[in-house]
């Protein structure tokens, strides 16, 4: 039998010269073939998130180009992790095969984790780490499951690691708590070593103490986009970035955007942070936020905060009316706790919609439309949204067609075929031209990234 393997490195390598090497970084990259116990074929994403971009952009260049080198006219699907257990088992654990990171073998029991230690805590609190904010109160989920692997490894210490590693994510996403887990794990591994923790903010206004930061071994800066359109300290921080990785040092930073669409950021530095493993810690789903209220509420009950637990249907019912941030979801648990006290238990959700109903929002997070995409676009361009949809093949219409094509697979469930008929009856193969002519584009596009990102923010209101 033809070796999964090599086809897949081979067609691997023809994809990324088509795509690009953004995309595939992002998606193609830390991803793995496999076979599952009916021999078929299985392309393994790590998030939910990196599977469905695949399915919609590249998975049938990928067979098509499978195809062409298999001879056994076998086709490829694509799954992310949490849907292959029985063929990934150690899959909570595992991190990319391509360019993989050193792991323990599958079969070793995971390393238990613990809070941060009077000793590590002395060594590392003046960087403003929050000692709650470890592994043991990080809740997994599908979204977060692959930053959530990483963060571990880097905290590990494991030899053939990126770097840097590069975690991006809208705010409130767990970015920041990943950043602190990480800190407080290596210190407690390594009590001598020198780990430091800060975020760009404070590298921006401590100069006095920059040059302590190279002789680090493990620097985590969180929030990096603050530190676009400030040239001077873009300096600092690509000088320190460059002496840490020539020394061997472990880096680790966090945005709300991926280096590419860090516009503000000058293209050297730019370049070193896109240069080790882009890591995006996705949206929580429904059933993750409900578990991240219950580990909240059970963490004030052992501060007597609250007794007893919530009621299933009130604390859906709450995730349900704070469709925003994991930062607004546990501030929404925290007015409830402080507001429940002893009576958390026996409160239904008519008594929390009295209780709370001024400080929570009025219904469930607005799905975004494939027509209010198109007007944001027109708008965004000083186009009529009519210009989209007709036949006209400007440059100053069907760039900002494309790119309303590609917000469109983005931010709806909406095909291909389906897209291509809401843009004035087009084929499906010009959407997926257009689509991926932007995703091309991001990466080397200043302007264009600009206006994906304006937009994006538009659109998510």
């Amino acid at each position: 039998m033809t070796d999964p393997d090599r086809i897949w490195n081979e067609a691997a390598d023809r994809l990324k010269a088509e795509i690009g090497d953004g995309p595939y970084s992002s998606y193609i990259a830390p991803s793995a073939v496999r076979v599952d116990a009916q021999g078929n074929l299985i392309l393994v994403t790590p998030t939910a998130y990196a599977r469905d971009w695949v399915r919609q952009n590249a998975l049938r260049r990928m067979n098509e180009l499978w195809l062409g080198l298999d001879g056994l006219s076998r086709r490829l699907d694509v799954r992310c992790r949490a849907e292959v257990g029985s063929i990934l088992p150690s899959a909570a654990r595992e991190v990319p095969r391509l360019n993989s990171i050193s792991t323990a073998p599958a079969s070793a029991p995971a390393a238990p984790t613990f809070a941060p230690s009077v000793d590590s805590a002395r060594a590392v609190r003046a960087a403003g780490l929050q000692e709650r904010l470890t592994f043991d109160t990080f809740v997994e989920g599908h979204g977060n499951a692959f930053a959530l692997a990483i963060a571990k490894q880097v905290a590990s210490w494991a030899d053939g690691h990126f770097n840097p590693v590069f975690f991006c994510g809208p705010y409130g996403y767990g970015k920041t708590h990943l950043l602190n887990a990480i800190a407080w794990e290596a210190q407690r591994l390594r009590p001598n070593a020198k780990v430091i923790y800060l975020t760009a903010e404070r590298f921006l206004s401590t100069s006095a103490f920059k040059d302590s930061l190279r002789t680090a071994d493990m620097l985590l800066i969180d929030d990096v986009q603050f530190v676009g359109g400030k040239a001077s300290t873009q300096e600092e921080l690509l000088n320190t970035l460059t002496s840490l990785i020539e020394d061997g040092k472990r880096i680790v930073l966090s945005a709300d955007r991926a280096p590419v669409a860090l516009t503000d950021i000058e293209p050297r530095l730019r370049s070193h942070l896109a240069a080790g493993l882009t890591c995006p810690v996705e949206a929580a789903d429904r059933t993750l936020k409900v578990a991240v209220a219950q580990s909240r509420l059970r963490a004030l009950a052992k501060l007597g905060v609250v007794a007893g637990e919530a009621r299933p249907e009130v604390l859906e019912h709450m995730v349900d009316r704070t469709p925003g941030s994991m930062r607004e979801l546990e501030g929404a648990v925290n007015t409830l706790a402080a507001v429940a006290g002893a009576r958390l238990s026996t409160l239904t959700v008519e008594e929390v919609q009295s209780l709370l109903g001024t400080s929570m929002r009025g219904g469930p997070e607005r799905r975004i439309t494939v027509d209010e995409i198109q007007k944001t676009v027109a708008e965004h361009f000083n186009l009529k949204q009519a210009d989209l949809l007709s036949e006209r093949r400007t440059r100053a219409i069907a760039r900002p067609r494309q790119i309303a094509m590609y917000l469109c697979k983005q931010h709806t469930t909406r095909s291909y075929p389906d897209i291509g008929r809401r843009f004035g009856g087009r084929d499906h193969t010009t959407v997926l031209h257009g689509v991926r002519k932007i995703e091309e584009m991001l990466s080397q596009d200043e302007q264009i990234a600009r206006d994906v990102e304006a937009l994006t923010r538009k659109l998510r209101g």
